[in-house]
């Protein structure tokens, strides 16, 4: 593994980062690739992915089933609105 004083330049942790994030590795993969430790690279991982702009890949079961619920939420709102909207319209023009 990697010493303990040993500095990696900002340019090698956020390469490090998108072998996680976006090359498919997973954290001990890809420290043991880079000779580094797997807190450390969990670390950088967690200081540079929102700066990469992504999240590790392969999103797990549980928050995909929720972006589906959540997607499915959404389309059902948009339909009731959409009821709601002309049903305004209709009364507005009757009289009253």
């Amino acid at each position: 593994m990697g010493s303990r004083n040993r500095r990696y330049s900002r340019e090698f942790k956020v390469s490090a980062v998108k072998l996680v994030n976006h090359q498919g590795y997973s954290v001990p993969e890809a420290a043991k690739s880079l000779g580094i430790s797997e807190p450390c690279l969990r670390n950088w991982v967690a200081a540079f992915s929102a700066e990469i702009g992504k999240g590790p890949v392969g999103e797990p079961a549980k928050l995909r089933d929720e972006n589906k619920r959540l997607r499915d939420e959404n389309r059902r709102l948009r339909e009731e609105r959409d009821i709601l909207k002309k049903a305004a319209a209709f009364f507005a023009r009757q009289p009253t």
